[in-house]
């Protein structure tokens, strides 16, 4: 039996009114993975230790519509500082934040995430 992919997506906060991340992680758990959903945004160090706790396989970080995209090379720094080499970063934003391996825009089919979060993880 194949081990379940999990993923934490954490969305860019309530107050931002986007609900992109909550389509994310429906979308990512109907695809059969198991998803831990934060929809508070969380500093670069917090989110990596989340995503060790977890025991993610990928990070997904829905950044709010003109967000800053500079938490993304932290959380790419915090996880290597944690010896994390093995998780797959991923964002959802505008624009091309450094710090992770894809970046998708705000209007991508939600399916394609995941069969992107599976190809990357299988290969």
């Amino acid at each position: 039996m194949d081990e379940r992919i999990r993923v934490v997506v954490a969305g860019p906060g309530r107050g931002e009114g986007d609900r992109t991340a909550e389509v994310l992680a429906r979308a990512l758990r109907d695809a059969g993975m198991e998803v831990v959903y934060t929809d508070r945004p969380h500093a670069p160090g917090r989110l990596a230790a989340t995503v060790v706790q977890e025991d993610a396989d990928a990070v997904g970080v829905v950044l709010p519509r003109d967000g800053d995209p500079a938490p993304l090379a932290g959380l790419a720094a915090a996880l290597t500082g944690r010896g994390v080499d093995d998780v797959l970063p991923f964002a959802v934003a505008d624009g091309t934040p450094p710090g992770v391996a894809r970046v998708f825009p705000r209007d991508t089919d939600p399916g394609d995430v995941a069969g992107w979060v599976r190809a990357g993880l299988s290969g």
